[in-house]
């Protein structure tokens, strides 16, 4: 018997505040999806990390016979095979160090055509302007400034490049846009909570007459405080469920069946990182409403 009038005293509820309900649902829905797509994104961000940090090198460039005009290192022209010998020998017995691969300058060149060979500044370069190099893969990426700091003064070394720094600029982008939605999410859930705050207050007001009789009859501050709980909880529920389809759908439709197509050198999440997320939205759909009843109907239910 009390279960059904809880119930019925919950559709009363969402049937008085019908406009200010959708209201919530879908502030709710907005907020919890750009939550959801903030945290894959975080994910998406660290997968790509993980895949170019580890396929990206270490590069260090030998002078060549144009080069005696372009630092110390230089002055005494190209480097000589023994200066290559020594720094490979060096490298080999470093402890971060994976592998060393020797780069020619026509092997430069060949990749130099694959990457502009449709470009206007592809006839702009020779093979004997590009140097030979030396590409180290480091069991550790981050240890780049150790390479730096014992081959960049070297004589016949022109320059020590981290690969890193090509791909550097698209993950702080990618970062500053995951910030940017994370702000976004963050003011549309205040939005929401104040929605939900001055929805409760409006049916506590509403239903002040039901609820003094309520109390008048012996019904305790839990019984009384329930259905309002409730219906806010209901309603952050389905628009949690609303964010779960958006996130879904923006998975489905904008990575899989676009981004994943257009940019084919990108390692995408998976179903398994949105599988992750949704639990969460859900779980946060319903008691983030529920606790803003809760503390709201303290201060708005007086009988």
């Amino acid at each position: 018997m009390r279960a059904q009038f809880v119930l019925s005293e919950i559709g009363v509820g969402l049937r008085r505040n019908l406009t200010m309900t959708f209201a919530v649902i879908v502030s709710v829905a907005l907020s919890l999806g750009l939550f959801g797509a903030s945290l894959l994104m975080r994910d998406q961000v660290s997968t790509m990390k993980g895949y170019w940090y580890d396929k990206v090198n270490v590069s260090i460039f030998f002078c060549n016979k144009n080069d005696a005009d372009s630092g110390a290192n230089c002055a005494k022209g190209a480097a000589t095979q023994q200066q290559k010998n020594d720094i490979k020998a060096e490298l080999a017995r470093l402890p971060i160090v994976q592998k060393v691969e020797y780069e020619s300058s026509d092997q430069a060149y060949k990749h130099y055509k694959e990457q502009f060979g449709d470009t206007p500044v592809a006839g702009l370069v020779t093979p004997d302007q590009l140097p030979e190099s030396f590409r180290v893969k480091l069991k550790d990426p981050t240890k780049f400034a150790v390479i730096k700091s014992a081959f960049s003064e070297r004589p016949g070394v022109q320059e020590v490049q981290d690969q890193r720094d090509t791909v550097e600029p698209l993950f702080n982008l990618l970062n500053g846009m995951n910030i940017a939605a994370l702000v976004v999410m963050a003011l549309m859930l205040v939005v929401a909570l104040m929605l939900i705050v001055n929805t409760v207050r409006v049916s506590a007001f509403s239903r002040r007459r039901e609820t003094g009789i309520m109390r008048l009859v012996g019904a305790s501050s839990f019984y009384i405080q329930m259905p309002f709980i409730l219906e806010a909880a209901i309603a952050g529920l389905l628009g949690a469920a609303f964010a779960c389809v958006l996130i879904v759908g923006g998975k489905y439709v904008l990575i899989n069946n676009w981004l994943a197509k257009k940019i084919q050198v990108i390692n995408f999440i998976g179903w398994d990182s949105v599988a992750a997320v949704l639990p969460l939205v859900l779980l946060i759909g319903l008691l983030m409403p529920a606790l803003a009843a809760f503390f709201a109907l303290r201060k708005y239910l007086k009988v």
